[in-house]
């Protein structure tokens, strides 16, 4: 139910018509009196390709939760300027979102259609998998003031090696248009750069180097720095109810899962449990690669800040 009615076909999948059927029931569910209450929310935030689909479908296997994976046609259809990839709409999309952002409006809509969800999925807790959320915490926490958020990291060589097979894999050309992880066309890329890049004290010195960056490994480490800083400053900031997750310590450790659980005030689970021993598997650690000097120094600093060799 929640891959087919709820979190829509993003740019690089097939069967993007039936987007049109998803948005439909969006709308129909602002009328529908059937409906769950939204306790705790937990958003699952960080970058890409770190391990946020495992993380949420193990936690989905709790009896008490329902998981959506990457919903951002609701978030696109809630709120028009924030799409940066360009799978649901054309007008660029906004990295930062902030509380002044969330209206009335977008939070009884999203309290409509997700509790739906839930009560249709008998489930009583939600989460949500979007890393991109991690930039946009006052935003949800003005439409959810109970969330949760989990910061999940991993080591920086296994994601950046991972975005660059995942484009491999996953991009193609379409009339002349690129679509891979980096948008239509570049789309995500420059808004990044533009938006995020722009702000960072350090790397913005070498910003009209970096926007350059043609190797999907490169790219991919600006994106890991930038979303680490963000992690990082957002784990001291005690307003923001978050705890990181380190998923080489997830993978691997029984006692740190249950620690999770507790963070999310999530029971005991013997289904979460079972399928976390028989399918949790620990990652093989890429062999690191030679970095542009611009993002170098600052990607191996935050390497050794989050217990990285």
């Amino acid at each position: 139910m929640s891959y087919l009615l709820y979190e829509g076909r993003p740019l690089t999948t097939k069967g993007r018509w039936f987007n049109g059927v998803v948005f439909f029931l969006y709308r129909l569910q602002a009328f529908l009196k059937l409906k769950a209450p939204i306790d705790r929310p937990i958003f699952i935030l960080g970058t890409g390709r770190s391990g946020s689909t495992m993380l949420g479908i193990t936690l989905g296997m709790h009896d008490d939760v329902g998981f959506l994976n990457e919903p951002k046609a609701l978030w696109s259809y809630v709120y028009k300027g924030e799409d940066v990839i360009g799978s649901y709409q054309e007008k660029p999309g906004n990295y930062y979102l902030t509380a002044d952002d969330a209206s009335t409006s977008i939070k009884q809509k999203l309290s409509s259609i997700i509790g739906c969800y839930l009560k249709l999925t008998s489930r009583t807790r939600l989460v949500d998998k979007y890393p991109e959320l991690i930039f946009r915490t006052s935003f949800v926490e003005k439409i959810f003031p109970d969330a949760k958020f989990l910061f999940l990291y991993r080591n920086g060589w296994d994601t950046c090696n991972s975005i660059q097979r995942w484009s491999e894999r996953i991009g193609f050309d379409v009339a002349g248009d690129v679509h891979d992880w980096w948008g239509v066309n570049n789309r995500k890329w420059e808004l990044l750069c533009d938006q995020v890049l722009s702000r960072d004290p350090v790397l913005s010195k070498s910003s009209e180097a970096i926007k350059k960056y043609t190797d999907h490994v490169h790219m991919a480490a600006v994106e890991w720095i930038l979303t680490m800083k963000q992690g990082l400053v957002l784990q001291q900031d005690e307003s923001v109810n978050m705890i990181p997750v380190r998923y080489e310590s997830y993978v691997r450790d029984e006692s740190y899962r249950e620690d999770v659980l507790k963070f999310c005030e999530l029971s005991e689970d013997a289904d979460f449990s079972t399928y976390c021993r028989q399918e949790l598997i620990s990652p093989r650690a890429s062999q690191p690669v030679d970095l542009p000097i611009e993002i170098k120094d600052e990607f191996m600093r935050l390497m050794g800040e989050l217990g990285y060799e």
